[in-house]
């Protein structure tokens, strides 16, 4: 399978102890799917996702940003000692003021919150590699997030890493015939050199 890499990036791939990330693989996007069908109650996706999505998403959407001079997204694989555990990385890139929001989902077996020190060691390593990312290598300003209000653990991971709360967006989603509120967190590289 061919190997992609983003061209604004001075490495293919980038690790913290034990993790790594590198452009997503096509090889990897069925267990994607999968997992992403699987938690969907987490996701802004709407509707269970074929196969054939995620390959017209792949060719359409993340293979083209590999060669784009400023991607609206830059995605990656997510492994740990080299076996796949989930993807994620920068979305709704602003290349003229600075910022993207941070995507993150791990193998549905990691996400359970029962195993809350698994999760946070996942989560921890994969924002300081994104961070890393988009602080050092691209000369981003700020990262962001937005997180369903059911998700306490996620969000506690999110603020031991340097993500401060800017907000709630009352009723922002409706799942399962609920409303749910949206919480807004935001990381600031001034701050990250500072507290980092």
């Amino acid at each position: 399978m061919a190997d992609f890499s983003y061209s604004q990036l001075s490495l293919k791939e980038f690790h913290d102890d034990g993790y790594s990330v590198r452009a997503l693989r096509l090889e990897d996007i069925l267990d994607i799917k999968q997992w992403r069908n699987e938690q969907m109650a987490v996701l802004r996706q709407k509707t269970v996702l074929t196969d054939e999505d995620q390959r017209r998403y792949y060719r359409q959407v993340i293979a083209p940003s590999f060669e784009q001079e400023y991607p609206g997204l830059m995605l990656f694989s997510y492994f740990l000692e080299g076996r796949l555990i989930g993807y994620g990385g920068l979305t709704n890139l602003d290349w003229d003021h600075r910022r993207a929001e941070i995507s993150y989902l791990v193998e549905t077996a990691r996400s359970h919150e029962k195993d809350a020190g698994r999760y946070e060691e996942d989560f921890s390593h994969f924002l300081r590699l994104m961070k890393r990312i988009a602080f050092e290598e691209l000369a981003l300003n700020r990262l962001f997030t937005e997180t369903f209000d059911i998700r306490p653990l996620h969000v506690s991971i999110l603020e031991k890493n340097g993500f401060k709360p800017e907000g709630r967006l009352n009723q922002h989603v409706r799942l399962n015939g609920s409303y749910l509120d949206s919480l807004v967190h935001g990381c600031l590289k001034e701050f990250e050199h500072v507290e980092g």
